[in-house]
């Protein structure tokens, strides 16, 4: 038994060195951690249980069999990560450059087949180098195995992708069915195909970086949520993020210790400017209701125009939803769509209750929204309000108008609460454009047509440019003092915590893609 202990001791220190002493020093000179170093920070100290260490790749060809390192670069297993349970897998790009092979998959399979199992999230580090070449189509077939399970596993837990290398090829597809990205800066990149046969194919010269950097796919494409400075950093928001999400669909948002107070915030009154046409940041409304320090942004640089990210409310964990007046005049446009829809089908998917604060003059008009399908991706953000069965509350803060406020969670929708500021204006369309339409024919009659548009936009503004009509026919439950916000949205989530909703039967909707 002591022989046995001792060959144990020996192959794992062996499996723990992973492709040796130098690789592993290369990868720090890069200033990047090792796999094993990452999931050290990632879990609780010493919760990490390890899964398949003593695993070999298969493959005889190509001189393969002379090269065998325990584990086949990537090491999985499952730990703690703030007391509850994860499962994890970390490429170790030592090994083969972290490359995909037969084996390799399967023990990433068995952990996500684990994590389904037991209802906990699955976390990838991932830094690999793409399919093991020499393999074929055995890796190949491994990266569909995972990809066919990204799929089962969606909505059932959370998957999180951590991007800390190079992740090309077919590889991007598994971040990209995952939750949430995040992103390495200056040592990761994302994209289907590299500089070299981007050059080879239609001539363009461009490097890693521009084309799949972390800043790129964080302002450009929207793909990454997150970006970090550096691989703690990467990891701390790994840890941050999931402690707003349930360990799985089945069960609740966490509920942190929160003793109740007056919850009046007096700053509220002064955020949104008396000229509707001065723009405020609706950031500032966001923290002025949530706890203290609790909010989270998620894809921060990308379609500035809405903001989304979570937050806590009485230690409450809830998923936000806000149009930007800064930019663009938080008008909806295909990106802010997009963005918006994302965020909103997970929180649904994760019974993460969302709030949702609207100043939008409507849809960005202009050939190049058109052309781009802003109708279809108008309609995702639609049709994931719709869809969504987690409680949903509204606040008006200013402007709701045309088919931009049915969208933004509206009560016609099926929004649970829908309140409004005394300041909001509820209408088709602005005074001034309304009142050039309806009342052209006396503003083209009168002497002063100036003038008359000017008395015809304050008789419009007064009929319509306020909550009171819309909340004379329900569709706003309350017009609130800005002030009061923070104490009705805590009492109307409490009040929808236990909401129950009956879909119709089906085997699942068809959400315009």
């Amino acid at each position: 038994m002591k022989d046995k202990l001792e060959l144990l001791n020996t192959k794992a220190a062996e499996a723990k060195l992973g492709g040796g002493a130098k690789r592993v020093e290369s990868q720090h000179q890069k200033g990047k951690l090792t796999a094993r170093e990452r999931i050290h920070f990632l879990l609780d100290p010493n919760s990490f249980e390890e899964i398949g260490m003593f695993v070999h790749h298969r493959c005889n060809d190509f001189g393969m069999a002379d090269q065998q390192f325990p584990g086949d670069g990537v090491i999985t297993g499952y730990g703690t990560i703030g007391g509850r349970l994860g499962y994890v897998f970390a490429q170790d790009f030592t090994v083969f450059g972290g490359s995909l092979s037969e084996t390799h998959a399967e023990k990433i399979c068995k952990i996500m087949d684990l994590a389904m199992r037991n209802g906990a999230p699955v976390i990838g580090l991932n830094d690999s180098g793409g399919a093991r070449i020499q393999e074929g189509v055995n890796s190949l077939g491994g990266y569909a195995d995972i990809f066919f399970r990204n799929v089962m596993t969606s909505g059932v837990v959370p998957q999180i992708s951590a991007i800390m290398g190079p992740c090309a090829g077919g590889a991007v597809y598994s971040p990209a069915m995952t939750d949430f990205i995040i992103m390495v800066e200056d040592t990761s990149y994302m994209f289907v195909t590299g500089p070299n046969v981007v050059k080879t194919v239609t001539n363009e010269e461009v490097s890693s970086e521009d084309l799949g950097g972390a800043q790129t796919h964080m302002v450009k494409s929207g793909v990454t949520h997150l970006t970090a400075a550096n691989d703690i950093d990467c990891l701390e928001k790994v840890r941050r993020l999931l402690s707003y999400f349930p360990q799985n669909c089945e069960e609740k948002t966490p509920l942190l210790p929160y003793e109740l107070k007056d919850e009046v915030r007096e700053e509220l009154r002064h955020i949104v400017p008396e000229n509707p046409n001065h723009p405020y940041d609706m950031r500032d409304v966001i923290r002025g209701i949530v706890d203290t320090d609790s909010f989270f942004e998620i894809h921060e640089s990308f379609a500035d125009n809405i903001v989304v990210g979570f937050a806590r409310l009485a230690g409450r964990s809830i998923g936000i939803v806000g149009n930007q007046p800064m930019c663009l005049a938080g008008v909806l446009d295909v990106n802010s769509s997009r963005k918006g829809a994302r965020f909103v089908r997970f929180c649904d998917s994760f019974n993460i209750p969302l709030m949702v604060l609207v100043d939008v003059p409507g849809f960005l008009p202009g050939t190049d929204q058109e052309w781009n399908g802003i109708i279809v991706n108008g309609s995702k953000l639609l049709y994931a309000f719709c869809e969504a069965t987690v409680p949903r509350v509204t606040v008006i803060t200013r402007k709701a108008y045309g088919g931009a406020y049915d969208v933004m969670n509206s009560k016609h929708i099926g929004a649970d609460m829908n309140f409004a500021w005394p300041c909001a204006e509820i209408a088709v369309m602005g005074a001034k454009g309304a009142s050039e339409i309806i009342f052209r024919k006396e503003i083209t009659e009168a002497d002063d047509p100036a003038e008359m548009l000017s008395i015809k936009e304050k008789e419009y503004q007064e009929a319509f440019a306020h909550p009171y009509r819309a909340a004379q026919r329900g569709f706003i439950d309350e017009v609130i003092d800005p002030r009061d916000t923070r104490r009705k949205l805590i009492r109307a989530f409490a009040m929808t915590e236990n909401k129950v909703a009956h879909l119709p039967r089906k085997k699942h909707g068809n959400i315009p893609l």
